[in-house]
């Protein structure tokens, strides 16, 4: 779900998209977020009257003011990109290394493919870049509903609603996670689990959730994971049985003692998990991004060639080790570190602010090392002056497919919430 921007008859070639689409990144301030009508939609949503006054007012960053505007040939580049990465991931080659490195848990496929699948990108100045995957990508449902609180005043501007596309989208994906591993019948009641549900910043979105299902006539609780039970061969929530887990949690093998139960219950198929740990081996691991962006290997394992070109966009990444540490801390400069386990934005580092502290930690190994793809920019208008946020584009996808694209504004090294004019930000496509 994107937001079609300036209908009117202009060149729509895909060099002329993108150079229209970079000046209003750096020039257009006159689409605004009607934060009232955002609030409003919240509400609505929510079934709430306090919703907003309670979980988003607080979170003074969690939403920019502005859109962001790319190409139709750049979301295609990276549409493409999330195909072949998928197709890869059914190669047998790929499905044996990944797994070898993939904890016991993550080896058996119980038939989901992963729910809200978050594939991120910068746009380099070669297109499209991909810097990282994930399972229990949050944010979309509060994007949908920005993308359609997002108020036109340029005249040029053409903004389509197209009122619970996602919603509805979504409902129908966790349906067929139900079906890939049950194969018959409905989901009757979906528990939406995390660790310390109501403390995680994005809890008004599991509030959204909760009631995208429920107005579809699905039962759905928001689940601490260590109040669940795995009990006469079910998974059950305050003595109720649980049919599906949409998952939140950034345990990706279910190791700490408290998910025993929605661990003990997963490996035992009694409930339906997505994403699920099988889902992180095969594409969120951050290791794999090291076969992914290898193109004699994936040559090697015959991938076609179109496959391959796509998969050309992936930086090179590789794993640090001991033996190749050194080699790494001299071309650091070029290099971004990121944990194999990590998520959010944790412990990560520009090779360029690397200490002698941080290096003695990354250099056990642990990391992978990536070729460094600086993010472009919005600009923002704060008070009366005019200052750049960084950006980078999140892809929401199910099956491949792509079901909402979104951006992220910020400063720093990474997306962090806590940037004046920063937040999620709706995408407008030439």
């Amino acid at each position: 779900m994107v937001s079609r921007a300036m209908s009117n008859p202009i060149s729509t070639s895909s060099d002329s998209a993108q150079i229209i689409s970079d000046r209003l990144n750096q020039n257009c301030f006159c689409v605004t977020l009607d934060r009232r009508s955002l609030c409003d939609a919240l509400e609505q949503e929510a079934g709430d009257p306090e919703f907003c006054e309670t979980f988003i007012r607080p979170k003074a960053h969690l939403f920019s003011n502005v859109p962001v505007f790319i190409s139709a040939s750049e979301v295609a580049e990276m549409q493409g990109v999330v195909a072949a990465i998928e197709q890869a991931a059914r190669h047998s080659a790929y499905r044996a290394a990944v797994l070898s490195w993939a904890p016991e848990i993550s080896r058996e496929d119980h038939g989901p493919i992963g729910a809200l699948m978050g594939y991120d990108f910068h746009l380099g100045r070669e297109g499209p870049r991909l810097i990282e995957i994930n399972t229990n990508a949050g944010g979309a449902f509060l994007n949908a509903l920005l993308a359609r609180a997002q108020r036109a005043c340029c005249r040029e501007t053409d903004i389509p609603l197209k009122p619970h596309a996602f919603e509805d989208a979504a409902f129908r994906m966790f349906q067929e996670e139900w079906t890939r591993q049950r194969g018959t019948g409905v989901v009757r009641r979906i528990a939406i689990v995390d660790d310390g549900p109501e403390e995680q910043f994005l809890y008004p979105e599991f509030v959204l959730a909760r009631q995208v299902f429920e107005a579809r006539g699905m039962e759905a609780v928001i689940a601490d994971a260590s109040h669940l039970r795995h009990e006469a061969g079910g998974l059950t929530f305050d003595g109720n049985p649980i049919d599906l887990v949409y998952n939140r949690t950034t345990d990706f093998a279910f190791d700490r003692p408290r998910h025993k139960a929605l661990r003990d219950a997963y490996r035992d198929g009694a409930v339906v998990v997505t994403p699920n740990p099988h889902n992180h081996a095969l594409l969120a691991d951050k290791r794999n991004l090291s076969l992914l962006s290898d193109p004699a290997l994936l040559e090697s394992w015959g991938l076609e060639p179109t496959h391959l070109a796509q998969l050309g966009s992936i930086p090179r990444t590789i794993l640090v080790t001991p033996e190749n540490a050194n080699e790494l801390w001299r071309s650091r400069k070029g290099l971004f570190f990121k944990p194999t386990g990590g998520h959010g934005g944790k412990a990560v580092y520009r090779g360029d602010k690397v200490t002698r502290g941080v290096w003695a930690e990354i250099e056990r190994g642990g990391y992978v090392a990536q070729s460094l793809v600086k993010p472009s920019e919005r600009m923002i208008r704060i008070d009366d002056g005019v200052q750049a946020r960084k950006m980078d584009l999140r892809l929401y996808t199910y099956d491949g497919q792509v079901l909402l694209v979104a951006a992220r504004l910020y400063q720093g090294q990474t997306t962090n919430f806590r940037s004046p004019g920063g937040g999620f930000a709706p995408v407008f496509v030439i």
